[in-house]
């Protein structure tokens, strides 16, 4: 109650104490649209895409403070997360109530999942060079390969050159410092861009039981050539986060381990008759080393793409490709060695069907995996505008997850097994009546089957074997509601979902029934203020000898930015506000109450890094030029070239 009382005060003192600019702004008030690319492989305006997706964008990156990208995503519906401890500690993301191994992460479309614990490090990715994320849930197999069961998450690295400069410097509770610095040149039709982030954390023990600090280390650099060729675009991009982090073992035994993942891309896009098409040389690498012993785990990955997209506009819009890659994994752990490669091809087939007040989507993929054989995968989308501010929906696909190299050749592997698939359909309506309200509902259901399992075959010796045993069906109904006008914004998210064990009538570990998420965010001239509140219910876990039950909570965090002068501003985070003690992960710690302050210095005038103009007046997004496809946000000529 004492939570709920402060949310409400809050909520209601701005509209209160300022009637006549809570009318005037309303009467001017304009959404901006934003374009996204993750759902389709295409660029399109996100009110038109069928798919629930979700974009944090670069003013809610800043405005939040946030110390990883994982932090991002939790305040938002249908994203659980389950930590072990502090910063830096392995996170593990629950989209939609999938595990955590279904969803696919991307680095500007590069895919970041390992091939040996299939866990991408969210954690170790900086946001200060993040340009915004999208968030598709659902199934993109069709469309992505592998691991996009549960949905898929893009992060897209900023474009300096047409942002402009931005050096930032902080320090909050468990004496933590981060610095950073992002920009670029532009000469013509080539950009340039750079940046640096850095984060060095004492931290705080990471298990219940221990009293010892572990803290982590973290240095990211991204860097992106551009270049217009005629009409033709060139990129090269590259990312990289390396660090140590400190932890302690099952026995509390305090050790660390370093670790490296690191992205690289050559890309080509070019007019096709009346197409684009792109191609695209990737490498991947992830690394994890222990310092107190020989273990560790790599994952080395590199690709071929090519895509052809066909002219938007008129009753269909087609899209193909085919992806070629092959994966070395390699790891030591407790003596147990392993070496494996293995070769994937990926096909996929897009119709896009726009007619009047009818939009579907249909796309089919097909993905060869060397050890796991083949998968078929599909997506069905149909929407139907009753309304100009109505539509309704409804939504079918498929999904599958090749196992991984630890899953068919580590300790209990097994080469013989299947993929893990799914089935998922969802309807729902979306409302638009003006511009300041939006609502949308939802009714989700995913059945998930052969999913991977340990089967413990003998106590003495202990032996056992990965199989394709259990079956998961995640039901659900999802609510949003969204108020915006210049100057205010309140989004409001809730989700009431039955995570169940088929197998055995038990809810899915680390995720919870229902949880709820606000965010509010009000500007008072050159102040910014917003709360972040996310309340989430009971979860079961991991225990032993039996599972145990994580308690419920409510996580509040408050922020401001104080736009100082033109080029300057001051921004503050109070961490857990309210100071609850809560879990993540059984016997795995989390922060209390903390207090974070940030210097951001942006040399050219008029560029605030918080949103706002020189006269506090919202910024719009910069538009980025050789940017199609998954990597960025198109421009309008970029969006006519590609539709002529």
């Amino acid at each position: 109650m004492r939570s709920l009382s402060i949310v409400s005060l809050w909520l209601a003192s701005p509209m209160l104490a300022f009637p006549q600019l809570a009318a005037h702004a309303a009467e001017n008030a304009q959404r901006e649209e934003q374009i996204v690319v993750t759902a389709t492989r295409f660029p399109e305006p996100l009110e038109e895409v069928l798919a629930p997706v979700v974009v944090i964008d670069r003013s809610t990156i800043e405005r939040t403070a946030s110390s990883d990208a994982a932090e991002l995503l939790r305040f938002h519906a249908g994203v659980e997360l389950g930590r072990n401890g502090g910063p830096g500690q392995t996170t593990a993301v629950f989209l939609r109530g999938a595990e955590s191994n279904h969803t696919l992460i991307m680095i500007d479309g590069v895919r970041i999942n390992p091939g040996t614990i299939g866990l991408a490090a969210l954690q170790n990715i900086s946001p200060d060079l993040i340009e915004r994320i999208e968030i598709v849930k659902g199934p993109r197999s069709a469309l992505y390969g592998s691991d996009a069961i549960g949905g898929v998450i893009n992060v897209i690295t900023r474009r300096g050159a047409h942002n402009g400069w931005t050096a930032e410097l902080g320090y909050g509770d468990y004496d933590t410092r981060r610095a950073s610095l992002t920009g670029g040149v532009q000469a013509g039709k080539t950009d340039l861009d750079f940046g640096l982030s850095w984060l060095d954390s004492d931290g705080f023990p990471t298990r219940s039981l221990d009293n010892t600090d572990r803290g982590f280390e973290n240095l990211n650099a991204s860097a992106q050539l551009r270049r217009g060729i005629g009409r033709a675009d060139f990129a090269l991009r590259y990312w990289r986060a390396e660090g140590t982090t400190e932890y302690s073992d099952f026995y509390l035994t305090p050790v660390d381990q370093d670790f490296e993942t690191s992205t690289a891309a050559a890309e080509l896009r070019w007019p096709a008759a009346r197409a684009v098409a792109t191609l695209r040389f990737s490498h991947m690498e992830d690394r994890i080393e222990q310092n107190q012993s020989d273990d560790f785990l790599r994952t080395r990955r590199d690709s071929v793409d090519l895509q052809l997209d066909g002219p938007a506009g008129g009753l269909h819009a087609l899209s193909g490709g085919l992806l070629l890659a092959r994966e070395h994994a390699a790891s030591e752990s407790l003596g147990q060695g392993l070496q494996v490669d293995t070769d994937t091809l990926s096909l996929f087939l897009q119709d896009r069907i726009s007619s009047a007040a009818h939009h579907a989507l249909v796309a089919v993929g097909y993905t060869g995996h060397e050890t796991a054989g083949s998968a078929l995968t599909w997506n069905l989308e149909y929407g139907f505008a009753l309304r100009e501010w109505l539509t309704l929906y409804a939504l079918a696909g498929t999904g599958f997850r090749a196992p991984d190299a630890t899953d068919r050749y580590g300790y209990g592997g097994n080469p013989d097994l299947e993929p893990e698939r799914s089935r998922s359909v969802e309807a729902g309506l979306r409302l638009r009546r003006t511009e300041r309200h939006s609502f949308r509902i939802a009714a989700f259901e995913n059945d998930i089957r052969d999913l991977i399992e340990f089967v413990t075959l003998s106590y003495d010796p202990f032996l056992g074997q990965n199989r394709n045993l259990a079956e998961a069906r995640i039901r659900g109904i999802e609510a949003g509601y969204e108020y915006r006008q210049p100057g205010w914004r309140l989004t409001v998210e809730a989700v009431l979902q039955d995570p169940e064990n088929l197998e055995t009538g038990e809810e899915l570990f680390r995720r919870a029934r229902e949880s709820l998420t606000l965010t509010a965010v009000r500007r008072l001239g050159p102040v910014e203020l917003g709360l972040d509140l996310l309340a989430t219910g009971s979860r079961k876990d991991f225990g032993f000898p039996e599972p145990v039950t994580l308690d419920s909570y409510v996580l509040a965090n408050l922020n401001a930015t104080w736009r100082i002068g033109p080029r300057l501003e001051l921004s503050g985070r109070i961490e857990n506000l309210l100071d609850e003690d809560y879990e993540l992960a059984h016997t795995y710690n989390t922060p209390g109450r903390g207090l974070y302050l940030s210097f951001r210095y942006t040399p050219a005038a008029g560029a605030g890094t918080a949103g706002l103009t020189d006269r506090g007046e919202p910024r719009q997004p910069a538009q980025r030029p050789y940017s199609r496809g998954i990597h960025g946000q198109p421009t309008a000529e970029e969006l006519a070239w590609v539709t002529d």
